[in-house]
């Protein structure tokens, strides 16, 4: 229909407003007053999309009030008002006639004239006496549903157990098409059958296979249009067969003698099923055996009759000896003692006789008395005179540990005592000399950790340093030299993870590359006139274990830096990665410190820290920042308060750079999201040969008691198939959150069917259970190689901000201003506000700000926007400078 058409009508509508002086052009844009705002038309029902479904027209409708014209634009052009369906009605008020609706049919040829074109749209437009308005737009489109799939579920055979993964990519279709699954012709609902999960891309996956399980899975797509059903795909899951455990081995088969015994066991435990493997192996073991045979006692000879007894008998015996019965056999039967009475004359002589011999007896045995306690007197006699000699009657010795302090025992050998070594003080008493003079200095010189010159560098330390008034640079003295004092008991050893550097009252800057570490010393620090050498180093977890309690888990990497005893006028900023998930309500995080005796202490508590420590933290989404204002090793602990506390863990993928076998690796690394691990694992696999095959992934994994699951999923099954005998890989939940190991990886080991084979196409899933998820898409070569020391920086090229421009912006800004345009506003324009209570325990407030600023932004950091915040302020004076060296 052609605009043409419907102008007359246009015409008459707006007719009214030009009677009343109103002009047509300014209807729709001039600004009316608040008063007849609601004389404006607004609409109660605006047209909805709508879709075409076979030849079936659509039916907009409009609806608005006040109004008293209402018609359809579509396509930029006016409906005619006769193809308009017009409800009338009269205003009571004013007896004037008043549209309430109007309705309007569109058909599939119209949409068809510009369908590729565009989308065909309506709107509607409504005049009151005051104005008009115009409706949302309704797009009108044509509903279709192909009939063939894009990708259909296919057919497997899964062991009990095992994940599953269906997938399916419905027909196109407009509306896009649905998604729901059937087994066995019945709708699966994963609200109500935990085992389901259709995931976002309409895939659907069975967690745990069972024998239920085992059915036609079919995916339905459909809009209002049409229904399509993909064709059916048999999932069978099958059950090896597995051995219940053995009998007991049955009685030897022989009562006496050799025999034999068996015991069994069945395929049961359990029973194969649908194609699933048999047990391998048998069934009966077979054991020779020997039975003992059993054995009767028999008596022995008896024995001589024995003298005559003051009762007038006499006795003898025999025993069941010859053999004794053994092996269930049977006792000796009768009697094994005898007994006969003597004559009248025997028995007197055997009387009188007894009774000599029993007096005898005892005259011996009380002279054996007597002589003993005689022997016993006299040894303790002499033993006690011995005791009285003079050389060690002083008991002094036996107790020297309650003597007073004055008293100077006189075996005062015995009392020295050993000095504690272990014991921290500033300085020390000791020779010290350099190896370059082949001297040896034997009078006792004190070596002060504060007020004398700092030692030899660390190895491989490009720096040197001031020794007894001599330049030197030697390593090994050094190491000679700090191995003898307690303070360096914690010297970095890792030499890869460390980084060295030699600083003065202007500080400086230590760096560890790719790995997030980094040490800033800020101007004045260090007091003027001393020299430190100061090394910063990432700990290996597997050499350093942290002690961890409950649902405590490692947030950030072990660092160390120092030497431990220097004294600082000003804190330094030690920065860090962390992999919390930056949720203060999840976690109770603290930064521990080792003391010197080696033990770990909590010297602070994320939002409880206190301006009077010497310790203050800032927690960023992905790094920590420590003032501290003694050097240390330290680390980040977090302890989750509920199970929505998250780490992120970073998913890196590794493979062999080379394949000359049919087997092919592929190795899963989960680690922190921290950049000092990365490194690590880069450096290692890159000693191994192995290349980086996928972009990481990052992957919350929360403290849910739940373990991490790896599984790879549809590799061609003509060229590739996986060793794994089990459906995925998992890692257990403690192994991950107790951060005891510094990165844990699984393998998985493919084996291509022909050494011609070099494509891989593969998904692979790493995901917690009830938790989040991650997908690897691979399609690589394997054939095809892939394209493809710390830094320390001293004085001023460490810093974006000159040191004679900081001076002068401290002096500036430190100082107090009635308008508040000070270090206050700074730190407010700088968005470090929430530290104003720690800034402002400081001597200078401004010169901590920019610490911060210089630690956040030394390599991103614009000279040029901190002069323009500095200029709005009202300070621009200090910051000339910095403008005209940033154009420079």
């Amino acid at each position: 229909m052609q605009a043409s058409e419907f102008k007359p009508s246009v015409t008459s509508a707006l007719s009214y407003f030009s009677v009343s002086g109103i002009g047509t052009e300014h209807v729709a844009t001039a600004t009316l007053p608040a008063s007849f705002n609601d004389l404006l038309p607004h609409f109660l029902v605006e047209p909805d999309d709508e879709y075409i479904v076979k030849n079936k027209p659509v039916t907009l409708t409009c609806r608005s009030t006040p109004a008293t014209q209402i018609y359809f634009k579509c396509n930029g052009e006016w409906v005619h008002q006769d193809d308009h369906l017009i409800d009338r009605t009269v205003d009571p008020a004013t007896g004037k006639p008043i549209i309430r609706s109007v309705k309007i049919d569109i058909s599939r040829q119209q949409v068809e004239k510009i369908f590729g074109l565009d989308d065909y749209w309506c709107q509607c437009v409504a005049w009151s006496t005051t104005g008009t308005q115009k409706s949302q737009k309704a797009y009108v489109r044509i509903a279709y549903l192909r009939k063939n799939f894009e990708e259909e579920p296919m057919a497997k055979e899964v062991a009990l157990n095992q994940e599953v993964l269906l997938r399916c990519h419905p027909p196109e279709g407009v509306p896009a098409a649905e998604v729901e699954w059937q087994r066995n012709e019945h709708v699966i609902d994963p609200v109500n059958e935990p085992n389901f999960l259709v995931t976002a891309d309409r895939n659907l996956i069975i967690k745990q296979a069972r024998l239920a399980d085992t059915a036609n899975y079919t995916c339905v797509a459909k809009n209002i249009v049409a229904r399509r059903k993909s064709s059916p795909a048999t999932v069978l899951v099958y059950v090896n067969g597995g051995w219940s455990t053995w009998t007991t081995w049955s009685a030897c088969s022989s009562v006496c003698g050799r025999g034999w015994q068996r015991r069994s066991r069945s395929c049961t435990n359990p029973t194969p099923l649908n194609g699933g493997m048999a047990c391998d192996g048998q069934n009966v073991q077979k054991s020779a055996c020997t039975a003992t045979c059993p054995v009767d006692g028999g008596w022995s000879d008896w024995s001589n009759w024995s003298e005559c007894g003051v009762d007038c008998s006499m006795w003898r015996s025999r025993e069941c000896t010859q053999p004794s019965p053994g092996t269930g056999g049977k006792d000796c039967q009768g009697i094994d003692l005898q007994s006969l009475n003597c004559t009248s004359q025997q028995c007197l002589q055997t009387a009188n006789g007894v009774e000599d011999v029993a007096l005898y007896v005892g005259i011996v045995a009380v002279a054996l008395c007597l002589t003993l306690i005689l022997i016993v007197v006299v040894l303790v006699y002499r033993r006690k005179k011995e005791g009285l000699d003079a050389d060690v009657a002083d008991s002094s010795i036996l107790t020297t540990g309650f003597q007073p302090m004055g008293i100077k025992p006189k075996n005062s050998h015995l009392l020295t005592i050993q000095p504690d070594l272990t014991t921290t003080t500033t300085s020390y008493q000791g020779t010290l000399h350099s190896r370059h003079d082949g001297t040896t200095h034997t009078g006792t010189s004190k070596f002060s950790m504060t007020n004398g010159p700092l030692l030899d560098p660390l190895p491989n330390g490009s720096h040197h340093t001031l020794h007894n008034g001599k330049m030197t640079s030697d390593p090994a003295e050094f190491m000679t030299r700090l191995s003898n004092q307690t303070y360096f008991k914690t010297l970095p050893r890792d030499v890869a993870n460390t980084s060295y550097g030699t600083f003065n009252f202007l500080g400086g800057r230590l760096t560890i590359p790719n790995t997030g570490i980094s040490l800033l010393i800020p101007p004045e620090a260090i007091p003027r006139g001393k020299i430190y050498e100061i090394y910063l180093t990432a700990q290996r977890k597997e050499d350093l274990r942290l002690p961890l309690a409950g649902c405590q888990t490692l947030l950030s990497p072990i660092v160390s830096c120092g030497p431990p005893g220097v004294v600082l006028t000003r804190p330094t900023i030690l920065s860090m990665d962390h992999c919390s998930d930056a949720c203060p309500e999840n976690w109770a995080i603290r930064l521990k410190k080792q003391n010197y005796e080696g033990v770990w202490e909590d010297v602070l508590m994320m939002g409880e820290e206190l301006i009077s420590e010497p310790y203050y933290c800032q927690l960023e989404a992905e790094t920590c920042r420590v003032f501290s204002e003694q050097l240390g090793r330290f680390s980040l602990v977090g302890e989750s308060l509920n199970m929505s506390a998250a780490k992120r863990l970073r998913l890196v993928l590794f493979s062999d750079a080379y394949c000359s076998t049919l087997e092919y690796n592929i190795r899963v690394y989960c680690m922190d999201d921290t950049q000092d691990v990365f490194k690590e694992v880069m450096q290692m696999e890159r000693q191994l040969g192995g290349r980086l095959i996928d972009e990481p992934h990052v992957l919350l994994f929360k403290d849910s008691y739940h373990n991490l699951r790896l599984s790879i999923h549809d590799m061609p099954q003509a060229h590739w198939r996986s060793k794994l005998l089990a459906g995925y890989q998992e890692i257990p939940f403690y192994h991950i959150w107790n951060g005891s190991q510094r990165f844990l990886h699984c393998t998985f080991t493919l084996e291509r069917l022909n050494l011609s084979t070099c494509e891989l196409t593969c998904q692979l899933c790493v995901w917690q259970v009830e938790g989040e998820g991650q997908s690897f898409s691979l399609d690589f070569n394997i054939a095809k190689h892939p394209v493809g020391l710390g830094s320390a920086l001293a004085g001023p090229s460490a810093f974006q901000i000159p040191y004679l421009i900081r001076q002068k912006i401290c002096s500036s800004l430190d100082t107090p201003c009635p308008n508040g345009a000070d270090w206050r506003l700074l730190a407010q324009r700088l968005k470090l506000d929430r530290h104003m209570s720690f800034f402002a325990s400081k001597a200078s407030p401004t010169s901590v700000i920019l610490d911060l600023w210089e630690a956040q932004h030394f390599h991103s950091g614009n000279l040029n926007q901190l002069a323009t915040v500095m200029a709005d302020i009202g300070k621009q004076e200090a910051m000339i400078f910095l403008v005209s060296d940033g154009e420079c």
